[in-house]
């Protein structure tokens, strides 16, 4: 291949990184009103009255909304395909506010001051409830989060809202009890994930106005372009036909922006007004008002018999949703469904659980959504087994997990269509220094280094349910227009695409120009998530190309006056196979816009799929740490991928190098934290800890390509899994260093003090170890 497979240069790398782009605040105009949202201070209560009567008067306010002047129709603000899966629990305003910086009020004045000298003349008082904090008491609380009779699902998802219960789940194949009976050894352990904030570049912003037919236009930082266009006609009560949805240049979502918490804000006020407006959240808000990932207990049963074979794994999860339920049953699904397939050696499976409701700010979807919780408890497990078997973690998961060609007790009879897990562990090994460095070495002055390796798998887009198309047109002047719905943010996919649509079309990445995100330009797409622009957006462009290549040469043949059999095309001319004719492709261009008869060529596919074959990771770290304080570091990250064929290894490996920082983040530094009254006490980068470059050790990242064959030339996924693996490594490492073993994240050195101060001793008996909840 020419371009597929090459570490091309992102086609808007340059432009990046001198400033180029425009994002959403840099398209509003000047004249735009200001928008700001007057905030519940309470975690759980009722309005009994507002008034806005002082505020209203102030000059330059244009407009003061409440849930009197707003539609009362539910919606969801989870982008998922309609019909969701999450439930409809969101009013635009509501009279009910049920966590800390939920919405009372919108302000729309000519400027920023203005807008915040109204937001304190407004006058609120507030029936105050006991809130429901403490997402482990949340079933069956005396405080219902969610008393409302309007509340929709458009699916069973096992929805008790008397009870605070979003969803339930209860998969069982096999008889779990009975094969842990017969095991040899069984290990029972309880994990606690906590809540991860997205702290993406860019907070959520939109800018709004009426074009010259009186249509909604919104510019909006999203990675759901065509999803946003569906809720906000739902929300606003208007055809979706009468709303146009742009994304411009995206500062990152990892998830954050598949909801669309802001869009609905500015598009009622310019409804209201005509006037165009513009929301912008700060930190301060994007942290306290926004989702974050969802935080979990999980418990983790599992057996294995006398030879180290896997027979049964059983995970019970309970999901803190906060305060509204988008992706709650969603993200609680995969926990169980992107880990137990990976051990297919097993004879019982059993998955169960429950998501609630709590007075707290509400979570959604994040990079890895639902698979990295699982990743923990279940990866953590596997490596406690081991200890308990006396075999070493590598050559336990190389004797249990799944290969190509087989199948596993989850997902019945689909075959694993392609997978080199087992080679990317044996590569973990070289690169990481296992054989020699496992489990510890004393290195001198009270310190140990220590390793710890997890494995991980994910999807590739949602199967039976997400569709993307593309378009390819063959321009006048011989070059391209690639159209796409999908959403770069950062991720490269603008420049994956064009290199699948030019290895195709045996052409030059600069003879294309891509246009993206413009619901009434770009063909579908329901965005970037679930892993899926690489795979599902990337065969609608395999598929547009073909088909533009094909007319192509059939419009050459017509013009030659042979046989469209006859004729082959190099990228630059058309030509008979004897080579007796031929004609350039900038002229057939040009002859097809001239004349009666002749049309434009426009490629075009849709595609979608019932699988979604899964990337996999083997990740490998070493740390250092410190006996006496409990500190240690990362040394070194290994991460080695399969995700088919790789299109372009430079983005590929700054994608895993990120998503690796971001797992680091999540094992050892950040938490979402609230006081007892439900007020976030992590709202600004002073209080929430993510690593910096100088935090993080060596990264090492290599590839064991496998052949998707359902994929574009053999491609799968990259862009959640990669975050997957660094909790349960890290959490092993420091078993391995100092015999303790920290269940609950982030991984602190001072959880790590605590836990070898009650030990008696450690490192003297590899039996003996200390669990830490």
């Amino acid at each position: 291949m020419k371009i597929v497979g090459k570490g091309i240069a992102k086609i808007d790398g340059m432009a990046i990184a001198t400033g180029k782009p425009v994002y959403t605040e840099d398209l509003a105009m000047k004249n735009a009103l200001i928008i700001k949202i007057l905030r519940s201070p309470h975690a759980f209560a009722r309005i009994k009255s507002i008034d806005v009567s002082r505020a209203e008067k102030l000059e330059g306010v244009e407009c003061i909304l409440t849930y009197k002047d707003v539609p009362d129709v539910r919606f969801t603000l989870a982008g998922q395909s309609y019909p969701e899966p999450s439930p409809y629990d969101s009013l635009i305003l509501d009279p009910i506010v049920r966590y800390v910086g939920d919405e009372v009020a919108i302000i729309a004045a000519v400027d920023e001051k203005t807008a915040l000298k109204a937001m304190r003349l407004i006058k609120v008082e507030y029936e105050v409830f006991e809130p429901v904090i403490d997402f482990e008491k949340a079933e069956g609380h005396k405080s219902i989060v969610h008393p409302e009779e309007d509340l929709h699902c458009n699916f069973n998802i096992g929805m008790q809202k008397d009870r605070n219960v979003v969803a339930t789940e209860n998969i069982e194949v096999g008889d779990v009890d009975k094969v842990l009976k017969e095991c040899d050894t069984v290990i029972e352990e309880t994990y606690y994930t906590q809540a991860q904030a997205h702290c993406m570049m860019e907070t959520y912003r939109a800018f709004n106005y009426l074009d010259h037919m009186g249509r909604l236009v919104v510019v909006s930082s999203t990675q759901i372009p065509f999803h946003v266009r569906r809720h906000l006609a739902r929300a606003l009560k208007i055809p979706a036909s009468k709303i146009r949805v742009i994304k411009p240049r995206i500062g990152g979502g990892f998830g954050a922006k598949q909801s669309d918490p802001v869009e609905v804000y500015s598009a009622i006020v310019t409804l209201k007004t005509g006037k165009p407006s513009m929301i912008i959240y700060d930190r301060k808000e994007t942290f306290e008002c926004t989702s974050s990932r969802h935080a979990m207990r999980i418990k983790v049963r599992m057996g294995a018999d006398k030879e180290g074979y896997i027979r049964a794994i059983d995970i019970d999860v309970l999901s803190d949703t906060g305060a509204y339920g988008e992706h709650a049953s969603t993200v609680f699904g995969l926990v169980g469904h992107k880990t137990l397939p990976l051990y297919n050696k097993t004879t019982a499976v059993k998955f169960t659980g429950t998501v609630v409701y709590t007075n707290k700010a509400p979570a959604g979807a994040f990079r890895g959504y639902g698979a990295t919780q699982g990743t923990f408890a279940v990866e953590s497990t596997v490596n406690k087994l081991a200890k308990e078997l006396k075999i070493d973690p590598v050559e336990l998961r190389v004797k249990n997990l799944i290969k190509q060609g087989e199948t596993c007790l989850i997902h019945g009879d689909e075959i694993l269509g392609s997978s080199t897990l087992h080679e990317c562990i044996e590569r973990g090994k070289e690169l990481i220094g296992w054989s020699e460095k496992y489990p510890r070495r004393e290195i001198g002055n009270n310190k140990v280094r220590a390793v710890g390796m997890a494995v991980t798998m994910q999807g590739s887009g949602i199967a039976n349910i997400d569709t993307a198309s593309a378009e390819i047109r063959l321009n006048d002047d011989g070059n391209y227009t690639l159209l796409i719905g999908a959403t770069d943010m950062g991720t490269g996919c603008d420049t994956i695409l064009t290199q699948m649509a030019a290895e195709i079309l045996d052409a030059q990445m600069d003879k294309f120009v891509v246009n993206s995100a413009d619901t009434d330009v770009s063909p579908y797409d329901p965005g970037s998530y679930a892993s899926s622009t690489t795979y599902v957006t990337g065969m609608a462009v395999v598929r547009a190309a073909e088909d533009l290549k094909k007319q192509i040469i059939e419009s050459g043949a017509k013009f030659m006056e042979v046989s469209a059999d006859n004729v082959e095309f190099d990228g630059e001319i058309i030509k008979t196979l004897d080579e007796s004719k031929s004609m350039s492709l900038a002229k057939l261009a040009e002859f097809l816009v001239l004349g009666v008869g002749k049309k434009q060529l426009i490629g075009s596919a849709t595609y979608g799929n019932e699988q979604s074959p899964p990337p996999f990771i083997a990740g490998f770290t070493e740390i250092e740490i410190d006996k006496e304080t409990g500190k240690f570091e990362v040394i070194d990250f290994a991460a080695i991928v399969d995700c088919g064929t790789v299109i372009n290894p430079n983005l590929a490996r700054i994608q895993t190098e990120g998503g690796i920082v971001q797992g680091i983040g999540l094992a050892m530094y950040e938490d979402v934290k609230f006081d007892d009254k439900g007020r976030l006490q992590t709202n600004s980068f002073m209080q929430y800890k993510i690593p910096c470059r100088k935090d993080i050790g060596n990264i090492i990242v290599d590839f064991k390509p496998s052949f998707e064959p359902t994929g574009p030339f053999g491609a799968k996924s990259i862009g959640e899994i990669v975050v997957n693996t660094p909790p349960p490594a890290i959490a092993d490492a420091i078993f391995n260093a100092v015999g303790v073993r920290i269940n609950t994240l982030p991984i602190t050195p001072e959880k790590v003090f605590m836990a070898l101060n009650e030990q008696e001793s450690y490192m003297e008996d590899d039996d003996r170890e200390l669990v830490m909840v």
